[in-house]
């Protein structure tokens, strides 16, 4: 089954910001897919193109009055899929990026490419009649499939909040629980746990959130956050079911070479450490804390 009709529009994320969403038609219906924008992003992820209208969402938008990459992108997808069957997701991607024709998809816009090709995975789904993941995991070669372990951002740093923290998502993953279902209430019992040690600790007003719900304490050293993860899952009794994971966003606070653990301050080269003094603050949050896993970690590692 080929697409019949591809349409882009601009919708807003939950921070406000506009963002893609795209409707795909088929024989077999509607297909819709919305885009996620990030708050930070490294400099080798695939480009985000907005209309840079200042006169609206602060040049933010996705407007297709300006004829900008997602309805464009649309239009064009919609030309050269006619002929594609929606269940062949990669022979359809790669297309795709053949039009865009760059390396970071800086023509059409990451986020115009991702909605098409979102949509085209639900509508490949209702073509061979399947569950989306199910899909998914035939496209992935995976014959066995099994829920995730959810990772729950629980208190907020970096660009995501107005505190001191360099580090952006310290993260507790319940890898310990015997079931998708207990993990959920594992997570959601820390994180109430969290949130009466933070109040214990700071006051009342440390536990407002930051931009992903997570706690945001105006605390500086990212190894404090880490002990009140600690004694958060402790005081909810799950010490040998809980881990604990952090995405670093290393490249926000990255300057020079080196890197600048309080970056939210006014600039001083002084303060600087250097990739292996990161690199040994890394080992001793490992050798003191259960941490599992450690996203963007470095900047030179890019």
């Amino acid at each position: 089954m080929s697409v019949l009709r591809i349409f882009a529009r601009e919708i807003l994320d939950s921070r406000g910001n506009p963002t893609v969403e795209v409707d795909l038609y088929t024989n077999k219906g509607l297909f819709r897919a919305a885009v996620p924008s990030g708050a930070s992003t490294g400099i080798y992820e695939a480009l985000e193109l907005r209309d840079n209208d200042k006169t609206r969402y602060m040049g933010k938008g996705e407007s297709e009055s300006r004829a900008q990459p997602g309805p464009y992108m649309a239009s064009s997808a919609c030309f050269s899929l006619q002929n594609v069957n929606v269940v062949e997701q990669e022979k359809i991607d790669k297309l795709m990026l053949e039009m865009d024709g760059s390396e970071n998809k800086s023509k059409f816009g990451a986020n115009a490419i991702l909605g098409v090709s979102l949509a085209v995975c639900k509508a490949g789904a209702a073509e061979k009649g399947v569950p989306l993941y199910r899909h998914i995991a035939d496209l992935a070669g995976n014959a066995e499939v099994i829920l995730p372990v959810p990772a729950f951002n629980v208190i907020n740093g970096g660009s995501h909040a107005g505190n001191k923290l360099a580090m952006q998502e310290f993260m507790i993953l319940p890898v310990g629980a015997d079931s998708f279902k207990e993990a959920m209430r594992i997570g959601a019992e820390v994180y109430h746990n969290l949130k009466n040690v933070i109040k214990e600790k700071y006051g009342k007003d440390a536990t407002n959130v930051g931009d992903e719900g997570g706690f945001a304490p105006n605390i500086l050293e990212n190894k404090e956050a880490l002990e009140l993860l600690k004694t958060a899952i402790s005081k909810a009794g799950y010490t040998e079911k809980v881990v604990i994971g952090m995405d670093v966003a290393a490249s926000e606070f990255y300057r020079d070479g080196k890197y600048d653990l309080d970056f939210k301050s006014p600039d001083d080269p002084s303060r600087y450490i250097s990739p292996d003094q990161l690199a040994d603050l890394y080992k001793n949050f490992i050798k003191n804390y259960p941490g599992k896993l450690c996203q963007e970690a470095q900047e030179e590692w890019g």
